[in-house]
């Protein structure tokens, strides 16, 4: 078949990597620039030199016995190390967090900056109606997006997902990208529940990463939800102060910040590992189905691929 897929991240390009082994034609649309999405990694240019942040998901967990192989070849290729400061299962890409979704990416038809804000299905086949898409009909159609943005492209072919998309919401965070001129006095490379602060990372610890010294600053989701529509510049100050604060020792000024407000970063779990449908050949993957975890949304993805019929 050929098949449409809105979304490229985890989920998606996994799904679209097993229907290619499969034997299917896919094409991926995203709106985003290039690979990473809540795996995403950013660069600040500062007089210390360009600086990298995973400012999205901090590392990932490999436990299922499918992705634990997925994971080792990842491992194999240079793509993933282990990073011992998040636990004896965890796993973060190299040279940067998004590397393993640049890796799928690069074996498939994505087509970045295409946002999809419609489906349509009539007797030729779905169409992906958005910004300079190609509208040539799919023989199904697959959506591996975040769950607020589910309910709007399957509202009027399956009102009950949309229904269980609705009822599985995200949590925000607000992240903030700190860059030092020096090691700070901190002995670990990784705290955790620290008043507002959900997560401190040295990012600069992480394996495959060289350059100044790189916090990553994630508020809880309540403090998060609370400061939604806040300033950037307040959330910066606001959440340094709350880090040096807590460090309870003197802590320079960084040389360079930067904040960024994920408003869907911590998906909710629906209990379900995919959804299809096959007599509209409609399906959803995510890992707003399974649970939030990144292993989850490769799961999910391979899983539903499993589901959609093989060619005849």
């Amino acid at each position: 078949m050929r098949i449409g897929i809105v979304g490229a991240g985890m989920a998606g390009l996994s799904c679209a990597t097993a229907l290619v082994e499969a034997g299917h034609d896919v094409v991926v649309f995203d709106k985003g620039r290039g690979p990473g999405g809540r795996m995403s990694t950013r660069r600040l240019t500062t007089d210390l030199g360009e600086i990298g942040f995973d400012h999205g998901a901090q590392y990932m967990t490999a436990r299922d016995p499918v992705f634990v192989a997925r994971i080792e070849r990842w491992a194999d290729s240079g793509h993933v190390a282990r990073w011992a400061a998040a636990g004896d299962d965890a796993w973060v890409g190299t040279p940067a967090m998004n590397a393993p979704i640049r890796d799928l990416a690069a074996h498939l038809d994505v087509r970045w900056h295409r946002r999809i804000d419609r489906l349509t299905r009539t007797g030729d086949g779905w169409t992906c109606h958005g910004d300079d898409v190609d509208a040539t009909p799919f023989d199904a159609a697959i959506v591996a997006v975040p769950a607020e943005q589910v309910a709007p492209l399957v509202e009027a072919h399956r009102p009950d997902w949309a229904g269980q998309a609705r009822a599985t919401p995200s949590d925000p965070c607000w992240t903030v990208m700190a860059a030092y001129d020096r090691r700070l006095p901190i002995g670990a490379d990784r705290l955790t529940d620290r008043g507002i602060i959900a997560s401190a990372v040295r990012n600069s610890s992480k394996p495959g990463r060289a350059g100044a010294e790189a916090w990553v600053l994630q508020a809880t989701a309540a403090w998060s939800t609370e400061h939604i529509e806040d300033d950037p510049a307040t959330v910066e100050r606001t959440l340094i102060a709350a880090f040096a604060a807590d460090s309870g020792v003197d802590l320079p000024s960084p040389v360079a910040t930067s904040a960024h407000r994920w408003r869907y970063a911590k998906s909710g779990r629906l209990g379900q590992d995919a959804l299809w449908d096959g007599g509209q050949r409609l399906g959803v993957c995510g890992d707003w189905l399974p649970g939030s975890r990144v292993e989850a949304a490769w799961l999910s993805g391979r899983r539903l691929a499993g589901m959609v019929a093989p060619p005849a």
